[in-house]
C-alpha cells in the first residue's frame, strides 16, 4: 500500500520506519530541510520537501484528482491546521482513508469533529495519556490501567505483593479465593520473560499480572494483588500545567470527591490561566524540584506525584524526588522512547511516553483496519489489545471459545453483546455482532485476527 505521511518529527519518523519495515511504500512530506535530509539518509522512503497542506506539494507526493495511487494519508505534524487541511484535500482528491494527529484537545472531545471533517481517525495522545494517569492514581496498586469497552472494563497491571492472597497459588485456587470477582489474567511477566498463564500455573511474589476485569470491581481486584494500597486518594501533586497536567487535574477533580489537587508551575501566565479554569485546584507558582516547597505542601502525605513538564530529564528527576520524599506513587511523562525501561533502575512507578502512544496507535490502525481498533500497546511484554466486531458471516460465528483453538499466546478477554458486557468462559459462543477484545503478543496477533476473520495489512 502507498502511504503519504506528513511530518517526520519523532512521531512521524517512528510511523514511517515501522510501516516501511512492514513493506508499505512510504512517501514522507517534510517542511524542514534538516529533518528531510536525515529521513532520506536513514529510511528507505521517498521524501518530498514542502508544506503538506498545499495541493501542489501533495500532488508531488502522488495525491491528485483521478489517481488511485495513494491509499492512505497520515498527517502527524504539530499543527492542527496543517493536519486537518491535508486530510481534507486528500479526501477531495479521492484518497480512501486519512488519519490526523489532534494537537488541540477540543478536536477529540467527541467523535463528531472527525466525522464532520471527513477524517477517518483523529488521535490526541495527550488525552489518552491523561486518562491512563487518572486511572493509575485512582488505583495506586496498579502499574498500568487502560480503559476498554467505553470505560465499563479495563486492562490493569498489578504486581503481586508478598501479602497478596494470590502469592503462591495457581489460577484455580485464586478463583476460589475470590468467587464473586469476574476477572481474567491474560498475561504474566516474570523476571525477563512473559507468558499467557494456564489454570495450573502458580503465581509468585513480584509477578506482574495483566488483568481484565469490570471497572466496578477493580478496587476489589486491587486488594487481591496489593492489599496495602487500597486507601482512597486524597492528595495529588501535578508538576507542569501543560495540556496533560490540565487534563489530569480536571479528571481527578471531576471523578474523585474531596480530592486535593496541587499544581506546581513556574510560568506565571500558565498559573493564572489554570487557576481561573480549575478553581478547585491549588495552583502554586514555583519550581517543582524545590524540596522545601514540596515538603511544605505535604508531599509526604500525598497519594501521588505526576510530572508533565516539557523536559524528560526534569520529569524523571522530580518523579524520583517526589517518591523519595514520601509520595505513594510517582508517574513521569516523557517524549523519548529510551526512558521507558528506566523503572527497573530508578524509583519511579510508571513512565509514560506520549509520542510513542500516538505512533503506536497510528501504526496499529494501519496494520489492523476494518472493524478492528487498537486499544493499547504494552511494550514491556511486546503485547497489544485490539477490539473487533465478529461478522455474522464469519466461520467463527456460533463457535464456543473452547472449540475456537485460539493461537497459543492469545486470548479473548472481553465480549460485548447487545450492550451487555461479559468476561467469557470456555463455553461462551461467539455470535455475529459481538464486540471482542483480543489480547496477544505482537507476533501472534495477526494469527488471532485472521482466525476471527479480520485480516491484517
Amino acid at each position: 500500500m502507498r502511504i503519504v505521511l506528513i511530518g517526520a518529527g519523532e512521531v512521524g519518523y517512528s510511523v514511517a520506519k515501522n510501516l516501511s519495515a512492514d513493506g508499505h511504500d512510504i512517501v514522507v512530506i517534510e517542511n524542514s530541510d534538516e529533518i528531510a535530509s536525515y529521513v532520506e539518509k536513514s529510511l528507505d522512503v521517498i521524501v518530498v520537501r514542502g508544506n503538506g497542506a498545499r495541493p501542489s506539494v501533495l500532488e508531488r507526493a502522488g495525491i491528485k484528482e483521478g489517481s488511485d495511487e495513494v491509499q492512505l494519508l497520515i498527517a502527524c505534524t504539530n499543527k492542527d491546521e496543517v493536519n486537518i487541511m491535508a486530510c481534507w484535500i486528500a479526501k477531495i482528491m479521492g484518497v480512501p482513508s486519512v488519519i490526523a494527529r489532534a494537537v488541540g484537545l477540543e478536536f477529540t472531545d467527541h467523535e463528531g469533529w472527525a466525522r464532520t471533517l471527513g477524517i477517518d481517525l483523529m488521535i490526541s495522545p495527550e488525552r489518552s495519556v491523561a486518562k491512563e494517569i487518572n486511572a493509575l492514581l485512582e488505583l495506586r496498586g496498579a502499574m498500568h490501567a487502560i480503559e476498554v469497552a467505553g470505560g465499563k472494563a479495563g486492562i490493569y497491571v498489578f504486581k503481586i505483593a508478598k501479602s497478596s492472597p494470590m502469592n503462591g497459588v495457581n489460577l484455580i485456587e485464586a478463583r476460589k479465593r475470590a468467587p464473586n470477582l469476574i476477572t481474567l489474567i491474560v498475561a504474566v511477566q516474570r523476571d525477563s520473560s512473559s507468558f499467557v498463564p494456564r489454570a495450573t500455573d502458580i503465581l509468585l511474589e513480584n509477578d506482574v499480572c495483566y488483568v481484565i476485569c469490570y471497572r466496578n470491581q477493580v478496587r476489589d481486584v486491587e486488594k487481591l494483588f496489593q492489599p496495602a494500597m487500597t486507601e482512597n486518594l486524597r492528595r495529588v501533586f501535578i508538576i507542569g500545567a501543560g495540556k496533560i497536567g490540565f487534563q489530569v487535574a480536571q479528571g481527578l477533580l471531576s471523578r474523585t470527591p474531596d480530592i486535593e489537587v496541587k499544581i506546581v508551575e513556574e510560568d506565571r501566565a500558565k498559573c493564572d490561566r489554570i487557576a481561573a479554569e480549575l478553581p478547585s485546584a491549588l495552583v502554586i507558582c514555583g519550581d517543582g524540584a524545590d524540596t522545601q516547597l514540596l515538603k511544605s505542601e505535604g508531599i509526604e502525605n500525598s497519594g501521588g506525584i505526576v510530572t508533565t513538564t516539557d523536559q524528560d530529564e526534569v520529569n524523571l528527576m522530580i518523579a524520583v524526588l517526589g517518591r523519595t520524599l514520601g509520595a505513594d506513587k510517582s508517574i513521569a511523562v516523557v517524549k523519548h522512547p529510551n526512558y521507558i525501561g528506566m523503572t527497573k533502575y530508578i524509583p519511579v512507578d510508571t513512565i509514560l511516553n506520549r509520542n510513542q502512544t500516538l505512533a503506536d496507535a497510528i501504526i496499529k490502525s494501519v496494520r489492523y483496519p476494518g472493524s478492528s481498533r487498537i486499544l493499547t500497546v504494552i511494550d514491556e511484554i511486546d503485547s497489544e489489545a485490539i477490539e473487533l466486531t465478529i461478522n455474522a458471516e464469519s466461520e467463527v460465528a456460533g463457535t464456543s471459545l473452547m472449540d475456537l483453538n485460539m493461537p497459543k499466546g492469545s486470548v479473548i478477554g472481553i465480549l460485548e453483546r447487545d450492550g451487555e458486557l461479559l468476561i467469557p468462559t470456555g463455553t461462551t459462543k461467539l455470535l455475529g455482532g459481538d464486540k471482542v477484545v483480543v489480547f496477544a503478543s505482537t507476533e501472534i496477533m495477526p494469527l488471532a485476527m485472521a482466525l476471527l476473520g479480520e485480516a491484517a495489512n
